[in-house]
This record gives structure tokens, C-alpha cells and sequence, in this order.
């Protein structure tokens, strides 16, 4: 007997080299061109989903690395963008919806210390403020609500990306403000 546990698996020949006209050229400028335009806009779409740094970092390194290797042809900025914008609410919903994480409960904002908040931040304080509380709302919400006013989609093209009624997006809308206005009242709202 020889110590090992187990057998070694037999050695497989080298396999032959991809053919180049069978995939797509992976040009690394491009991809990295392409995360530096839209690193915070796939980020912000995560976190809102996945309300997790760790879950929302997996989710961004997923949805980069799927767009590098499938090089997708786009016909404009936007549908890049909304080819993006989809990879990551896919992604994203993939990670929230896994055996794991059906599994662990997960901590309130409150109960996490300051030292260990995400520090993830929009380029003013109201936009974390707002971002804190849309947080607290529930994901139907939250996604709307960040397409909306983080990414400055029109109500039209967001109901095309989630493929849902224009009219589900606007009582979305509605409904996440009113729920954003209670619990920001006397922070930016001073009515």
C-alpha cells in the first residue's frame, strides 16, 4: 500500500489550444475600461440587493468577470449598461437566493459596529443617508428606488430591465418614497 487515501485520477492529455474564431478576444483594456465607467453603479446595485459588502464584492467580481469572458456585443453605451445593470440583479438575486444564505439570519443594520459597517460611500452624505434608509426598505423597493434615483433610469426602461408594468415601477416608486419620507422625517425632510 502506498499511503494514499485515495486513487490519483489518470492524466488526462494537454488539451489542444482553444481555437481563436471559436470565442470572443478578451481585451483586458476594454474590461478594465468598462469597471472603471461602471464600478459604482453595479456596486450600488448589489449592495442595495444583497445589503452585504461581502455578498455585494462577490456580486461585482461575478458580474466583471462574466462580462470579460463573454466580451458581449453592444450596440450603444446604454445597452451596455443595461446588459450590466441585468448580469448584476441576476447575480445578485443568484447570492440572496442560495442554500447558504437561506440558512443564516442575517444581522440588523443596528446590531452591526460602527467598525465593521461597510464603507461603501455615494459621493455626498444625503446620498448615504438616503442609501441608509433605503436600506430598510424591502427589496421590490429598494431596487426601483436606486434605478431610479442612483442610476437616473427613466420608468420606462426600468420596467423593461425588470420586466415588470411601467405602472408596478411608478406605485413602487411611490410607495418606497413614502416609507423613505417617515423614516427620514426630520433628517431631510422637514415637514
Amino acid at each position: 500500500m502506498n499511503g494514499d487515501r485515495y486513487p490519483t485520477p489518470p492524466l488526462s492529455p494537454t488539451p489542444d489550444p482553444p481555437d481563436p474564431a471559436e470565442s470572443p478576444p478578451r481585451d483586458s483594456a476594454e474590461t478594465r475600461a468598462v469597471v472603471a465607467r461602471y464600478r459604482s453603479m453595479v456596486y450600488g446595485i448589489a449592495l442595495t440587493h444583497t445589503r452585504c459588502q461581502g455578498d455585494a464584492d462577490d456580486v461585482f467580481q461575478e458580474v466583471f468577470l462574466a462580462y470579460h469572458r463573454r466580451m458581449p456585443r453592444v450596440r450603444s453605451e446604454e445597452h451596455r449598461k443595461a446588459w450590466l445593470i441585468v448580469a448584476t440583479l441576476n447575480c445578485a438575486k443568484a447570492v440572496a437566493s442560495s442554500s447558504w444564505r437561506t440558512r443564516v439570519v442575517p444581522m440588523s443594520l443596528e446590531a452591526i459596529d460602527a467598525a465593521t459597517a461597510p464603507v461603501f460611500h455615494f459621493a455626498t452624505e444625503q446620498q448615504d443617508q438616503l442609501f441608509r434608509a433605503m436600506n430598510a426598505l424591502p427589496g421590490d423597493y429598494r431596487i426601483v428606488l436606486h434605478l431610479f434615483y442612483f442610476e437616473d433610469l427613466p420608468i420606462a426602461e426600468i420596467a423593461r430591465l425588470l420586466d415588470i408594468e411601467p405602472g408596478t415601477v411608478k406605485m413602487r416608486l411611490s410607495r418606497g418614497r413614502g416609507l423613505m419620507r417617515d423614516q427620514l422625517q426630520g433628517a431631510l425632510f422637514d415637514e
